[in-house]
């Protein structure tokens, strides 16, 4: 229940233009999904997962490679500034190692 109040409460401030779209990060028990939102337009501007990838390593390490592989996704989409959405999840662990390795390869948030 804890999960669903934090992801509204998280999710009420945020929204995504065409200036700044949304990076939204979904982690699974398996899988890591970001993608970059244009919530005006309704558009997925760039998207990277590890669904159907073979990657190797730890959840941390995997989402430190989604994180770098959307940010050079979001520069060839031509987005260099995005607002962070991390749903329900708190930032620690593996949002933390997505969102360091983004900001490494250039996006801002």
């Amino acid at each position: 229940m804890d999960k669903v109040f934090r992801a509204k409460r998280t999710r009420a401030k945020i929204h995504g233009t065409s200036d700044r779209p949304r990076l939204a990060v979904h982690f699974s028990n398996l899988h890591i999904t970001a993608q970059i939102i244009d919530d005006d337009k309704k558009t997925t501007l760039a998207y990277a997962t590890t669904v159907g990838a073979k990657m190797t390593g730890t959840k941390t390490e995997k989402a430190a490679l989604i994180g770098a592989d959307i940010a050079k996704k979001a520069k060839a989409a031509k987005v260099s500034k995005v607002v962070f959405d991390r749903g329900s999840k708190l930032y620690a662990g593996r949002m933390n190692a997505l969102a360091e390795a983004a900001r490494k390869e250039g996006l801002k948030f």
